[in-house]
Formats: C-alpha cells, structure tokens, sequence
C-alpha cells in the first residue's frame, strides 16, 4: 500500500489550523464541518487564494519575501518545493533508529505531563510513547525569542512545557496575533508533515520551556505509527461481518476513528452504566454477563478476536444492558459515541437485527454480537 499525499493538502490543512487557533472553538468537529462546507461553497461562484484565513476586511496576498519560491541550486526557475507536498510513504520507511536524549527523572515526568493531551499522540502505544520521551530535547525561550519563524522550513515540532508564547500572522505587510499560547499547547506539526513553509510565527512573551522533536522522529513515530494503525484496523475490520456493507473509504475513515485500549482481569463495560462507544476486540477473550432481578450473575457467552461488542445501548440510548469482562489480558478497539453514529450509519440495521437475536438469548454466539 503506497501513500501519496495530494497537492494542496498541506495549504489546506495549514489554513484550517490557523483559522482553529484564531477562533478557538468549543467543538473542534462542527467547527471543521461549518470551515470546510463554507469554503466549499465560497469555491463555487469562484476561486479565492487561500493562503492564510483572516478577517475579511484584512484579505490579501501574503508577503511575497515571506513566500517566495524556494530555489534549487542553480536553477532560477525550479518550482517552489512547498507547492507540492513532499512524498512520504511509511510503507517503505524502515529507519528504526532511535533517536535519544538523556534526561533525568525530574525532567522526564516534567515531559510526560506535557504531553499527555496533546492529540497527535492521543493514539501511540505505550512503547511509542517511550520513544516520544526519548526523542524530545529540552530548550529554554526568552522574552522577544522567536522560535520559529513563518516562512521558514520546518526543523522541529514543539511541546510547552512552561512559558507564554504569541502566534503571529504575517499578511499584506502587517503582522496580527491571531492567538496566544498560556504554558500548555503545542505546535510546528504542519510544516514537518506536509514539507511547507512555516505558516505563522511563534514568539515568547516570557522565560519559557520547550520540549522539541526533529522532523526525522517526528515522522518516524507519528506518521508511520498511524499508518500501521490503520493498516492494522483495516486488516481486523475486514474480518467483522456486519461492516460488509461498508465502502473500502468508509471503512478506512472507521480505522482512523478507533483507539487502541487494554485490559487485564478488569471490567470493560458495567451493566447499568451509561454507554460512550462500542468495542472490537483485537486480541485476548472477553467474557459477558447479566445480572438478573434477583441478584444471580448468568453468564450468556464469551468472544474472541474479530467480535464486537458495546453496540445495542447506542443504537437504542439505554444504559448497558449487560457486562463484560477481560479474562486476562484483552486489546480492544475503541469507537467514542459520536463516531459511531457518525460512520456505521449504513451498519446500524444489521445490528439492530443483531441485537433482537441477543435480546432474546438465541445462540449468541452466531449472532456476531456480544454484549451491549
């Protein structure tokens, strides 16, 4: 499997970035709808430059000594290099060198707690994670410091760890805070992913901290782990009868969405608890039972790799109707609420089917689900 990324991916992706950062939006996903539907719309009657989202009354071309072409050596006329996004294809990539910076206690948990709500890492197992730490180096910003410059290639990504930090926008000559960090955040991602330009300066308006990653790692462990995360979640959704239905782009938008969780002889799912996703189980055995009125436990089946589970109180919004626990050691994918009704629409008949043949305690085994 061999991935391209599409010319114009990255001025896209740059644009919706800043525009996020200047709005600050309460919910991240109807603001990425509302963007991309007007900027669909604005694209209809005609074609507008995007380059950076700005006011209205502030729209114009950018600063061209900001943008201008990058030259290859001895050629004045080569193409600027950002305009197409630098091919990178995980597949191939089997540079496994790690790259390690020592640090002593003190400084690795500063760092653990840096990162722990950053997105781009919400989905790396624990051993990624590891390599995260290892990977990051510590540096010390000072007031008036930029630490990076738009324009400019990217050389690393950054995390805070303590200090405040403007983010500035050059455009038509005038340059515009557009949002201001407070000793948590993190940035610098677009220009490692996408080989663009810097699209904003970051400045410190005090003594600060950062933890940095160069492009190498940064590729090395956030772009390939999610590709083998995908790889791995299409191969395991392929083998769940229900998602049948689904077209291949579907079902890759669906192994994006997951999230890898472990158990081990613990409780996964609580008869009576309010549901927040649905399950597929990657590895290991789970067992599921109902507490009945008067007290006893019956245990109706126990499921494997490739069943699902966790289903039947989304699609009826009731709490867990029964429960499920690890027997010893069991991964499972993941699916929060919100992407269960928005990806498996096409599936949700299948598993209201399903889930009659549950309800009613015949042969759950066959039934392809195994407990809500």
């Amino acid at each position: 499997m061999s991935l391209e990324i599409p010319d114009g991916l990255g001025d896209l992706l740059r644009d919706f970035t800043v525009a996020v950062l200047r709005d600050r939006p309460g919910d991240l996903y109807d603001f990425a709808v509302d963007y991309f539907t007007k900027i669909r719309e604005k694209r209809k009657p005609k074609t507008i430059p995007m380059y950076v989202i700005v006011d209205e009354e502030d729209v114009g071309e950018p600063d061209k000594e900001i943008f201008k072409p990058k030259l290859q050596k001895n050629n004045r006329y080569a193409r600027r290099q950002s305009v197409s996004a630098e091919k990178y294809n995980p597949e191939e990539d089997d540079d496994d060198e790690k790259v390690i910076h020592p640090k002593t206690d003190e400084q690795r948990a500063r760092l653990s707690d840096a990162i722990c709500g950053i997105l781009l890492f919400r989905c790396l197992e624990p051993e990624q994670m590891q390599d995260v730490l290892d990977a990051m180096f510590e540096k010390e910003v000072h007031p008036g410091e930029y630490v990076i410059k738009q324009g400019d290639d990217g050389d690393n990504f950054y995390v805070i760890d303590s200090g405040i930090y403007d983010v500035l926008v050059t455009t038509g000559g005038n340059e515009k805070k557009i949002h201001r960090f407070d000793n948590s955040g993190s940035f610098g991602e677009l220009a490692l992913l996408y080989n663009m330009p810097r699209s904003a300066s970051i400045v410190a308006v005090s003594d600060g901290t950062l933890w940095a990653m160069d492009r190498n790692s940064f590729r090395r462990i956030v772009l390939r782990s999610a590709f083998k995360k995908r790889k791995m979640y299409e191969e395991l959704l392929e083998n769940v009868t229900i998602l049948k239905s689904l077209e291949p782009y579907e079902r890759m938008n669906l192994a994006d969405a997951l999230v890898t969780r472990t158990y081990n002889d613990e409780v996964i799912i609580q008869q009576g608890e309010e549901a927040d996703g649905m399950f597929f189980i990657e590895s290991g055995m789970i067992r599921v039972s109902i507490q009945k009125p008067d007290g006893e436990e019956e245990e109706v089946g126990r499921h494997s790799t490739g069943k699902y589970f966790g289903e039947l109180a989304l699609i009826e919004n009731k709490p867990r109707s029964a429960s499920v626990n690890a027997i010893g050691k069991v991964k499972v994918a993941f699916l929060e609420r919100g992407s269960f009704e928005r990806l498996l629409g096409p599936c949700v008949d299948i598993m209201k089917r399903n889930s009659e043949v549950y309800k009613q305690y015949i042969n759950p085994n066959e039934s392809g689900n195994d407990s809500q």
